[in-house]
């Protein structure tokens, strides 16, 4: 279409077959690749075009056997999951290609740097509690380290925070993605990315068990293999509370969303994205659409819970294309997207351990492949902490979201978590 992009988001998950509907709507990518085939070449087979085409594609026939009472599975024996796995690896093939083109087509890419926001009182990108990375890693000592003070500090903190916040949210209207340095303690990103992993364990469990269902505690995504979002509880462990504390009380992060949304902002995703080595490259995707006259509709925040290199597949934005402009040249059927995307700026996630980057949902962005196990040993999987606040005045925002359905339902806003 000319105003709308129909999208996905095209986070982690695990691998497993009891997830067979891949959370995107994949049918639009495939119309789009299938519409610009001269630049995906011969690797549309037949069973790829009939997808893209929404027609059923062909089964293989099954071979003849000796022993006449051995039944073998024919396309009318199939069962409904075995032909949706057979449609799904071929949808996945496609969009691997084509995300190794784009990776071909986008050229002009730089690491994301942050912005920094001079602002009395505050520290390095408003940093976590105003300190600044050390060599270590770390922060810097603080002179004041009475708990008493702690209310008062954190007062003090959001006031500096909403001056700073309405300069980073100036960035994050103009380019769509903003990166903020140190915004979680390290020692606490390193006990969430263990409790993540923890986690992940017993929700596989719970779902193999038949306990759950599985969208109740993973997220439906693209492209299955070696990824998982995990959707987090609340209530259920004082590291989360603590977490959100630290980012909501403690680093511009809440002031960059209460000056673009108010404090009445839902939050809409509360989840971890993994993507463990092996995990493919994905295809550019916004994760709403372009609506001609509305504005924003999710600010989503990533936050790195372990310093990520190039090897571990960071997440890729293009600053500027949370336009109707851009999303009119992207959903173009004639070519124009490839031409759109070659050469223009892109910029990489390589976050260190507790920076954050927050990012419109309408911007064009895609997770990278995760080759860290090609330098050697088993690799390194990337754990993202990330959630998302949703406009007040927006309905359906066109995604399904990657919470738990109880914190959804709840409908918690940003005013709520802070207090």
């Amino acid at each position: 279409t000319t105003t709308t992009t129909t999208t996905t988001r095209a986070r982690t998950r695990t691998t497993r077959k009891t997830l067979s509907s891949p959370r995107a709507p994949v049918l639009f990518l495939l119309f789009s690749i299938a519409a610009n085939s001269h630049t995906v070449g011969s690797f549309l087979t037949p069973p790829t075009v009939a997808i893209a085409s929404k027609r059923r594609p062909s089964l293989p026939t099954a071979k003849p056997t000796a022993t006449p009472t051995a039944r073998q599975p024919t396309p009318l024996s199939l069962s409904g999951s075995d032909v949706s796995n057979l449609l799904y690896e071929e949808q996945e093939k496609l969009i691997v290609r084509r995300g190794e083109l784009e990776e071909s087509l986008v050229s002009n890419l730089a690491p994301l740097e942050a912005h920094v926001v001079k602002v009395r009182g505050t520290g390095n990108a408003g940093g976590f509690g105003g300190g600044k990375r050390n060599n270590n890693g770390g922060k810097s000592k603080t002179k004041n380290n009475n708990k008493t003070s702690n209310k008062t500090s954190n007062s003090n903190n959001h006031n500096n925070f909403q001056a700073e916040g309405k300069a980073h949210a100036q960035v994050l209207q103009n380019e769509g993605i903003l990166r903020l340095d140190n915004v979680l303690p390290p020692d606490t990103a390193d006990s969430l990315r263990d409790y993540a992993s923890s986690l992940r364990q017993t929700s596989e469990r719970e779902v193999q068990s038949g306990l759950v269902p599985p969208l109740h505690r993973f997220a439906d995504v693209l492209l299955k293999s070696n990824r998982c979002d995990l959707p987090l509880p609340l209530g259920q462990s004082p590291l989360l509370a603590s977490a959100l504390h630290a980012l909501l009380l403690r680093s511009p992060v809440s002031s960059v969303i209460e000056s673009l949304f108010g404090t009445n902002a839902v939050l809409h995703e509360f989840s971890c994205l993994v993507s463990d080595p092996g995990s493919q490259r994905q295809v550019l995707h916004p994760d709403t659409p372009y609506i001609d006259g509305k504005g924003p509709v999710l600010y989503t925040c990533f936050v790195a819970l372990q310093d990520v290199t190039p090897e571990m597949g960071p997440t890729t934005w293009m600053p500027g294309t949370h336009t109707k402009e851009a999303h009119e040249a992207f959903g173009d059927a004639t070519g124009r997207k490839d031409e759109f995307l070659s050469g223009r700026r892109a910029v990489t996630g390589t976050l260190k351990k507790g920076d954050c980057a927050i990012f419109d949902s309408r911007v064009l962005h895609c997770g990278t492949a995760n080759r860290s196990h090609l330098e050697g040993g088993e690799g390194t999987s990337r754990a993202l902490f990330y959630f998302s606040f949703k406009n007040p005045e927006v309905g359906y925002t066109g995604n399904p979201a990657s919470i738990r359905p109880e914190i959804g339902r709840a409908m918690l806003t940003l005013g709520d978590l802070m207090e």
